[in-house]
């Protein structure tokens, strides 16, 4: 398919209702907790009808906390501990860390590469990750992210790129969260609350992303009303949206 195809008016991906429930789906996120923001839901509902999650997270969440009597070994372990946590609460099947340093992700052809293999391992119907061409998205792992896992999937589609990573592989889907453009709505009402649960699960977050101790609850209406708003554009209840792009 050449990049035209990808706007071609006759077939408009944004027309499409939520996609058929997928076998195998692999998440590319840059930290723990970016794969349960951008698609916790989906992730939870697809697991419930019995699709086989991965979930790659690509750093090892080293600077994600505003303590600064947090020692660093620390940090990476709990915020270890608190991903597999989240990826139970979600449904997950494997959950593997790459394990780069957070805040340093570089997105050259090494880790294209590395995308490229644990495409054609895991061998995914859907791959979900950061939406690369999103308008000032601050933070750079998001970026390199989002770059790598879309270059990616173009790689492990075509024989050509690293033919020592093993035989091609072609998604049927990529959906990119927190897209600028969203086309594409996927219903959660019935896992909105696993989300919720799975986001919670990462503690370390509390200041940084919940809005401070003993602000739980008011973060689990935030994600709520987003889900709302999310799912209105698509005429469905509580969703996550994405941008839909077929490889």
């Amino acid at each position: 398919m050449t990049a035209s195809n990808l706007h071609d008016p006759e077939r408009d991906d944004s027309t499409e209702g939520p996609l058929p429930i997928p076998r195998r789906v692999l998440t590319i996120g840059a930290h723990p907790d970016d794969a349960e923001f951008g698609a916790g839901g989906t992730l939870a509902r697809w697991a419930a009808e019995g699709a086989h999650i991965t979930m790659l997270v690509m750093t090892d969440g080293s600077k994600g906390t505003w303590d600064p009597d947090m020692d660093t070994e620390a940090l990476v372990a709990i915020r270890r501990t608190e991903q597999r946590a989240a990826a139970d609460a979600l449904g997950a099947s494997d959950l593997v860390f790459l394990d780069h340093v957070d805040g340093e992700l570089v997105y050259d052809t090494a880790l294209r590469r590395e995308i490229c293999g644990w495409i054609r391992a895991v061998r995914p119907d859907v791959v979900a990750t950061h939406d690369p061409w999103r308008r000032y998205m601050l933070h750079p792992d998001h970026r390199a992210a989002g770059w790598a896992a879309v270059d990616g999937v173009v790689a492990a589609r075509d024989h050509l790129f690293f033919p020592e990573l093993g035989p091609k592989h072609r998604p049927d889907a990529l959906l990119l969260w927190a897209a600028d453009e969203p086309d594409h709505g996927e219903p959660i009402g019935d896992h909105l609350d696993q989300k919720v649960t799975a986001l919670l699960c990462h503690g370390t977050q509390g200041e940084t992303t919940m809005g401070g101790s003993g602000a739980e609850e008011r973060f689990a209406e935030h994600v709520r009303a987003r889900a709302d708003e999310a799912g209105r554009p698509f005429g469905l209840g509580p969703a996550e949206a994405f941008k839909l792009i077929r490889p």
